[in-house]
């Protein structure tokens, strides 16, 4: 059953959710879309930038370094201090030889953790937090252009304890998912 949100609901036993026959993967990697980059940290986030359209399968390792790592994450990187760790979502561009000689080189450390593994990387529920907002704005975003200014109408006015929330409960996280030996967590 669809709502008015445009989220499926999903009629299930109370205290069930996150039984693994609850669960459905879904990997998207086709289509159209935004791509967008954010930094957070705790007491505060970078803009979102972006907004560029891409069509199925053309953000490449070369690009990643050359539109998001350069002009974005590195300077990010520099105003966060010796604290500073990135933790992307392990994509195959992420992973590609050119970004790991670029980290290298720049002296950027990047966070080891499980490939597909969104339940434990904050920023993943940062943007279905995003998701929900843009979903929710009256009138709904119709187009790719309306979409994009819908994103960042809503990170403008993203609260700083949202993000905080977050990346505070990491230890949490990493807690649960250890118990459960990898499975689905409650995040």
């Amino acid at each position: 059953m669809e709502s008015d949100s445009g989220r499926l609901l999903i009629w299930r036993e109370q205290r069930t959710r996150y039984h693994q026959s609850n669960t459905v993967e879904r990997h998207s990697y086709r289509g159209g879309g935004i791509l967008v980059w954010a930094g957070i940290s705790l007491g505060g986030h970078t803009d979102l930038h972006g907004g560029m359209v891409f069509h199925g399968g053309t953000v490449t390792g070369l690009r990643y370094r050359d539109e998001i790592l350069d002009p974005y994450v590195r300077p990010y990187a520099a105003a966060i201090g010796n604290d500073f760790i990135l933790m992307d979502d392990n994509a195959r561009p992420h992973r590609a030889r050119i970004v790991e000689e670029y980290l290298e080189d720049h002296g950027l450390e990047r966070m080891e953790w499980p490939a597909r593994s969104p339940d434990l990387n904050a920023i993943e529920h940062l943007w279905d937090y995003l998701g929900r907002e843009v979903a929710a704005l009256n009138p709904p975003p119709r187009s790719l252009h309306e979409l994009k200014q819908g994103l960042l109408c809503v990170w403008s006015s993203l609260p700083i304890p949202v993000s905080d929330n977050l990346i505070n409960s990491m230890g949490n996280r990493c807690r649960q998912c250890i118990q459960v030996r990898g499975g689905h967590i409650p995040y």
